[in-house]
């Protein structure tokens, strides 16, 4: 099992944060760099609790399809979603929202995932995988960040 752990801070009120984190077109915007798009369930607005999204995105020079449940929704300050379909042995992502001071959000993102393929899947996840989820959620991050402090100028 691997766990990425990233906090972010953003200059923004905490509704805000939270919510344009569950957008799924921010997130395709953000995420255009690998043509992610939401082919099912939600695929557009807000997702909440309960909600499935089916994304499409090229990663590794492939087509990939990964589907998420919204499994805990706690507005402002907390929502979880879980793979229930892809190419992962298990995907979990925590997304965690606290007000620091007014208008400041810190936002920490705990990531844990399995790899198929027993010893292979591991090698795989330590020389690839790892780093790369780590930089998309990074750059993800940042694209909430920029757009949401440039909206509280």
């Amino acid at each position: 099992m691997t766990t990425i752990i990233l906090t972010t801070e953003i200059k923004a009120p905490i509704k805000k944060v939270f919510d344009l984190s569950r957008d799924i077109d921010f997130h395709q915007k953000s995420a255009s760099q690998t043509k992610e798009t939401a082919i099912d369930g939600v695929t557009s607005g807000i997702i909440n609790l309960g909600e499935t999204v089916k994304w499409k995105g090229k990663h590794f020079g492939l087509w990939l399809t990964h589907e998420s449940l919204i499994t805990k929704c706690v507005s402002p300050s907390l929502f979880i979603d879980e793979m229930t379909q892809g190419h992962f042995k298990k995907f979990k992502h925590n997304h965690y929202f606290k007000q620091n001071k007014p208008n400041h959000t810190i936002v920490t993102d705990i990531l844990t995932y399995m790899i198929p393929y027993g010893i292979l899947g591991r090698i795989i996840d330590k020389l690839l995988i790892k780093n790369y989820l780590k930089k998309f959620l990074i750059k993800r991050n940042n694209a909430l960040k920029v757009f949401l402090e440039r909206e509280e100028k």
